[in-house]
């Protein structure tokens, strides 16, 4: 019981920090972030980078919401060197990613597929 408050905490803090991190991030007469929902359909953590706000650890079968700038960056660590998982656009507004077809697919492009993968 004890996890499960730790977690739900957790994501509420992280979804707290991404909020205020981007209030200022709206203009009139236009956006300047993007609203959308990563989504880990894996019984793992997927852990990430957000340079500049946060560094989430998407718990297993989860949804997290997220209002990020247009151009931030989401990494992830391979083998201890981070890589650009993902760019934030304004077509990702609404959307919900699944962040483990992400990281397969963008491994595959940067040649550096997991052996678990490859057998897969």
């Amino acid at each position: 019981m004890k996890s499960i408050l730790a977690s739900f905490l957790l994501a509420f803090a992280l979804l707290f920090s991404i909020s205020i991190a981007n209030a200022d991030n709206s203009l009139p007469g236009g956006d300047k972030s993007a609203s959308f929902t990563l989504h880990n359909k894996t019984l793992k953590s997927i852990p990430l980078i957000i340079p500049g706000v946060m560094n989430p650890n998407l718990s297993p079968m989860s949804n997290s919401a997220v209002d990020l700038a247009l151009g931030q960056k989401i990494l992830f660590k391979y083998k201890g060197k981070k890589q650009v998982l993902l760019i934030v656009s304004k077509d990702l507004e609404g959307q919900t990613l699944d962040v483990a077809g992400l990281l397969k697919e963008r491994k595959k492009a940067l040649g550096i597929e997991d052996e678990a993968e490859e057998t897969e």
